[in-house]
C-alpha cells in the first residue's frame, strides 16, 4: 500500500475505514493520494476490456500518468476516490469515484472492482462507503450513470436502494440515482 505524503484537510483519517465484505474479504479504504498513481496505474492496466467500457462507459486507450494523474490528484473537497486495498496481500482491491455538482448538493459516483475479487461484496462495500461519504458531506443524492449492459451493477445499486431511469439523450445509458436526505 502506498504511503500518504499530505494530506491537508485531515480526510486521510476521516474517509479511512477497515470494511469486512459479506464474501470474507478485508479492504483498508482510503482516500487517494498522488502516492498511489503506480498502484492505480497497475489495477487499470490489469483490468478486463469489459470492467474498463463499464468504469468509463467507453473504450479506454492508454493507461499512463496523464490518464491516471486526475484519479489521484484530486481536490477533496468536490472530488473524492476512495481506494480499497485488500488486507491479505496490500493490492489495490477497488475504486470509488465520487464527484460533486457545483451546487455541492448531488454527486456522481463511479466503482470499479479487481476481476479476481468479484462476487465477493467488493462492490457492494464500496458503494456503501461512498453513499455514507456522500450522505455525510451533505450530497441530497448520488447517482451513477451505467451502460445498459451492466446488468450486474444496476442490480447492485438497485439492491442498495436506487432507483433507475433511462438516461436522456443515450438509450445505451441508464441513470441510477439514491436520495441520501433523510426525512
Amino acid at each position: 500500500m502506498a504511503n500518504i505524503v499530505s494530506d491537508p484537510q485531515g480526510l486521510i483519517s476521516q474517509w479511512s475505514a477497515q470494511l469486512q465484505t459479506k464474501g470474507g474479504l478485508t479492504l483498508n479504504i482510503r482516500p487517494a493520494s498522488a502516492d498511489d498513481e503506480a498502484d492505480l496505474t497497475d489495477f487499470l492496466r490489469k483490468a478486463s476490456t469489459e470492467d474498463m467500457r463499464f468504469r468509463f462507459l467507453s473504450a479506454v486507450g492508454q493507461i499512463g500518468h496523464d490518464f491516471v494523474q486526475p484519479m489521484v490528484e484530486v481536490d477533496h473537497e468536490r472530488t473524492e476516490n476512495l481506494l480499497a486495498f485488500d488486507d491479505r496481500d496490500g493490492r489495490l482491491a477497488a475504486t470509488a469515484m465520487v464527484a460533486a455538482d457545483d451546487r455541492m448538493e448531488d454527486a456522481e459516483v463511479a466503482v470499479m472492482v479487481r476481476s479476481d475479487l468479484k462476487g465477493r461484496g467488493a462492490g457492494w462495500s464500496m458503494l456503501a462507503h461512498a453513499c455514507d461519504y456522500a450522505r455525510q458531506r451533505g450530497f441530497k443524492r448520488l447517482h451513477s450513470v451505467e451502460l445498459g449492459d451492466n446488468r450486474s451493477a444496476i442490480a447492485l445499486e438497485k439492491e442498495m436502494g436506487f432507483v433507475t431511469s433511462p438516461c436522456p439523450g443515450d438509450a445505451t445509458l441508464t441513470m441510477v440515482s439514491k436520495d441520501l436526505v433523510v426525512d
